[in-house]
């Protein structure tokens, strides 16, 4: 996300964010066995060519697409209980990947156990916020902080339920 809290430009551009070359991708994706993705991130990562990662399930929450057009993701638009089931199967994290509005309902549902963001050296004044408005969150507790080459932070919290 950008410092000032944004995870896209106004227009869903993500071009400002910087691909440090110091950060192991590799590393990260075996971490997860899932990725979660909101309808309009599915789409902007279909339109830039990206594909599915081998041995990572890809699920989209959406009430417009058709499944049977994209046969290599699940499609689904029960949140609550396709999240919940996730989580209590056995196997690796689960990544929220992108979806402002994906991880507020997530928090909303007390689905949400670690926050992880990079902060980007940018300040964006406008964009897509990394949390849609909602009702208060639950508090933060700092867990892990790593700064990059570039600037970038990378900062891990866990949630304190209540």
């Amino acid at each position: 996300m950008s410092l000032d809290g944004f995870i896209a430009g106004p227009n869903g551009e993500f071009d400002w964010i910087v691909m440090d070359p110091s950060f192991d991708f590799a590393a990260l994706f075996k971490q997860f066995d899932t990725f979660l993705l909101g309808r309009r991130t599915f789409e902007i990562m279909r339109k830039a060519s990206a594909q599915t990662s081998a041995g990572i399930q890809t699920i989209v929450f959406s009430r417009t697409l058709n499944p049977k057009e994209y046969p290599d993701v699940i499609i689904t638009a029960n949140l609550v209980e396709t999240v919940g089931a996730l989580k209590a199967k056995p196997g690796k994290d689960i990544w929220l990947f992108g979806g402002g509005e994906l991880f507020r309902s997530l928090l909303d549902a007390n689905l949400v156990d670690t926050v992880e963001v990079a902060v980007m050296p940018i300040l964006l004044s406008q964009g897509i916020p990394l949390l849609a408005p909602g009702a208060r969150s639950p508090s933060l507790r700092l867990s892990e902080t790593k700064t990059l080459p570039s600037g970038t932070v990378l900062l891990t919290y866990a949630l304190e339920q209540s």
